[in-house]
């Protein structure tokens, strides 16, 4: 569900790679890194959405949110280190529309901005869902769920990140840097292991058939092993 996304985050490469993501998933993207400017892009109209960090060097984060909420409705998805779950609270009674903390998943933030703006615009001119293995498997980036056969698959953000990863291109193969970097935005020491722990997770969930679906190429990586319906 494409929209015109403004990014507010005074970290440039955060910001970037936040912008990045966005624009992969399809969003027109304005980004700054200034709170004074965010309210004047507010004010000209046109912004659907606004990812917004609410530790601002020149204006503070919640007077931004405030300027989306006033007259505007603009929602809001706020990224910040603020983790205290008073700090969640007070965003969330103050007109936020979604809460992510540093750090955090890329992937899952773009997935939640597709969800807001899919909840905002009342679900009109939804993406399709994607199917794969003759309609077994169906992922629905919009609702963010995956259903194998007629089951909902509980999966973390890190799962669901990886499964919609290898989607992508079903088939492909992706070695476990590409997968970390696409679910989390960055390398980290232990990245193989921590990749292979998550896929033995989401293939139990998957069930008998989750060996198939994720294939191992070894000394490569992992694949979609089912084909995507036409």
């Amino acid at each position: 569900m494409p929209g015109t996304v403004l990014v507010v985050e005074d970290d440039r490469e955060l910001r970037e790679l936040v912008r990045r993501y966005l624009e992969r998933a399809g969003h027109a993207v304005h980004s700054t890194g200034s709170g004074a400017e965010a309210i004047g892009v507010l004010a000209g109209g046109g912004v659907e959405l606004m990812v917004l960090d609410l530790g601002l060097p020149d204006v503070d984060g919640l007077d931004v949110l405030a300027a989306a909420r006033d007259g505007r409705e603009v929602p809001v998805v706020v990224l910040t280190a603020r983790a205290a779950v008073e700090d969640r609270i007070d965003g969330l009674r103050r007109g936020a529309d979604d809460y992510v903390t540093k750090p955090f998943s890329p992937t899952e933030l773009a997935l939640r901005v597709d969800a807001v703006l899919h909840r905002t615009r009342g679900g009109a001119a939804a993406s399709p869902a994607a199917t794969f293995g003759g309609a077994r498997l169906r992922l629905d980036e919009a609702r963010h769920e995956a259903v194998l056969d007629v089951d909902r698959l509980d999966l973390t953000p890190t799962e669901w990140g990886l499964l919609t990863a290898l989607a992508t291109v079903p088939g492909r193969v992706y070695s476990r840097y590409e997968l970390i970097n696409r679910i989390r935005g960055y390398e980290f020491p232990g990245y193989e292991r921590t990749v292979d722990s998550h896929v033995k997770n989401l293939r139990r969930k998957l069930g008998p058939d989750g060996v198939r679906i994720v294939e191992t190429v070894l000394g490569v990586g992992y694949r979609l092993g089912w084909s995507r319906d036409h």
